[in-house]
């Protein structure tokens, strides 16, 4: 592992830490974790390997990522205060965070010991996976898949709860209008 990837995973588990305490949900909140996504794939996807089970192994990794960003994503407190959305992460969102980034660094320097070589070896001979590429993508988007879908689920989440903010201070203001009718 290089000094860029502990940099990355270092920096990924922060930004949730960060949002254990409640912020305003605004373009950086959004843009931030989609930077860091966005240069650790100029890094690192430079093929997507297609030959043997490669595909399925890129899409499996993916799919989960996706569910744990999903899961993420409604474990985050949303509401709406002062005019805006807030959100924190709950412990269980950062531990969920936490665990999936830590499963995804300690494979990397597992896989990067020759006696972990040897186990990602044997196991993409017997699964027809072609190439150490294709384990590369598959942890990226996984960790793609799970940034992605967090927000995504925030950002809806946090749009819902301001519809419905809206909504509700609306009512209340036609409502004393409409009993000073009767």
């Amino acid at each position: 592992m290089t000094l860029s990837d502990w940099i990355i995973d270092i920096a990924l588990v922060l930004i949730v830490f960060r949002q254990m305490r409640e912020e305003r949900l605004s373009v950086r909140t959004v843009l931030l974790p989609l930077a860091i996504i966005g240069w650790a794939a100029s890094q690192y996807l430079h093929s997507i390997p297609t030959a043997g089970n490669d595909l399925t192994l890129i899409a499996v990794f993916a799919s989960t990522g996706a569910v744990l960003g999903l899961v993420g994503g409604l474990l985050t407190r949303v509401r709406h205060a002062d005019g805006h959305v807030r959100i924190r992460a709950t412990v269980s969102a950062a531990a969920l965070w936490v665990v999936s980034m830590g499963f995804r660094l300690g494979f990397a320097v597992w896989s990067s010991h020759p006696s972990g070589a040897a186990h990602v070896g044997h196991f993409s001979a017997a699964h027809d996976i072609t190439s150490g590429q294709a384990w590369v993508v598959a942890l990226i988007l996984m960790a793609f898949g799970e940034v992605v879908f967090r927000l995504g689920t925030i950002v809806v989440r946090g749009r819902r709860v301001s519809l419905r903010a809206r909504r509700s201070e609306q009512a209340s203001v036609v409502a004393p209008t409409a009993g000073a009718l009767v």
